[in-house]
């Protein structure tokens, strides 16, 4: 790799912002079809949340399905049975979200290691039997349906949120103001914080840090980032399956994170577009897709066990720092 290449990515790097979204702006002309550019965006969104907790934070939830699956049924509720307009569902979503983040890491963060994981599992469960009972607002086990929005009215311009490709780039800037916000959350104090948290949690409480404040924090942030993935995903969907608020979508999350490195920016969606494309061709072979994902998910962990994106990156590292002893 020559210098320019090197100073190509320092700079990709240095606005990795910039770099995500441009990479992402023209994602639906690398898929097969839009609607699969629109999940690999949302879940991607997803996974990013999930990995401010875990890849940044060093905190594994095994819950997290719970804060996507009550995004989208508030937003799908304040749609079907309030009557609201889609930007303030998607609000309600977020603040609901985050509301329910702030109770699980309430009780959540008060453990540690395996006892975390399985507290988040088990409050995860109790969000999702409590939907699943509330059949007069939620519809049970059928799901929540009827969330339309038909058109999305901007002053002087409309659009149609059924065309996919427009639907796309409405999701497109949400995802974008989440990025930013989660860049300066990480270039600010608060994110050296959560880092050091993550490296030596009792060396950061020795340094002066309120550790237990600082889990909450970054714990409720992850929730309202997952919360607004899932409001955009029932806007897509214009339904809102029971499924969203199952444990296996909490393991979706740790797989696409894992695929596409913790604790990085950019793994998150690398990660999502990994295991969804895999998803969409190994489903047209064989029934037993699962299977087949879950066995190429344990060679990636075996053999890239930084991720795809994790790998490259530590790649790039190595090569300039040789670069530079050659030097």
């Amino acid at each position: 790799m020559n210098k320019n290449v090197f100073q190509f990515i320092a700079l990709a790097r240095r606005h990795r912002v910039a770099s995500a979204l441009l990479f992402l702006l023209v994602l639906p002309l690398l898929m097969p079809y839009e609607a699969l550019s629109v999940n690999i965006l949302i879940f991607g969104l997803y996974a990013v949340g999930f990995n401010l907790l875990f890849g940044y934070t060093g905190m594994l939830s095994f819950g997290h399905a719970a804060f996507l699956g009550v995004g989208s049924y508030l937003a799908g509720i304040a749609i079907v049975h309030a009557g609201w307009p889609w930007w303030a569902a998607i609000l309600a979503g977020v603040v609901s979200s985050s509301l329910i983040g702030l109770v699980i890491g309430f009780l959540a963060i008060r453990t540690r290691g395996i006892y975390f994981s399985m507290v988040t599992l088990a409050l995860g469960q109790i969000v999702y039997y409590a939907f699943y009972k509330a059949e007069r607002w939620t519809g049970g086990e059928n799901g929540l349906r009827g969330v339309k929005v038909e058109a999305i009215t901007l002053p002087g311009l409309s659009i149609d949120f059924l065309n996919p490709v427009y639907k796309y780039y409405v999701v497109y800037v949400f995802v974008a103001l989440a990025l930013w916000f989660l860049s300066r959350v990480l270039n600010s104090p608060f994110g050296a914080v959560i880092e050091a948290i993550r490296e030596n949690e009792k060396r950061a409480t020795a340094c002066g840090y309120d550790v237990a404040r600082a889990k909450l924090l970054v714990f409720v942030l992850s929730a309202a980032i997952c919360g607004l993935a899932g409001t955009l995903r029932a806007l897509h969907l214009s339904i809102v399956p029971i499924d969203s608020l199952h444990y296996l979508q909490s393991g979706q999350a740790v797989m696409m994170c894992l695929l596409g490195g913790m604790g990085t920016f950019f793994g998150p969606f690398v990660g999502a577009g990994v295991f969804l494309y895999l998803e969409d061709v190994v489903t047209n072979l064989t029934r037993y897709w699962m299977g087949v994902v879950g066995i190429i998910f344990m060679v990636f962990v075996l053999f890239f066990p930084r991720g795809l994106w994790g790998t490259v990156l530590h790649q790039i590292e190595r090569l300039q720092r040789r670069q530079g002893g050659e030097a």
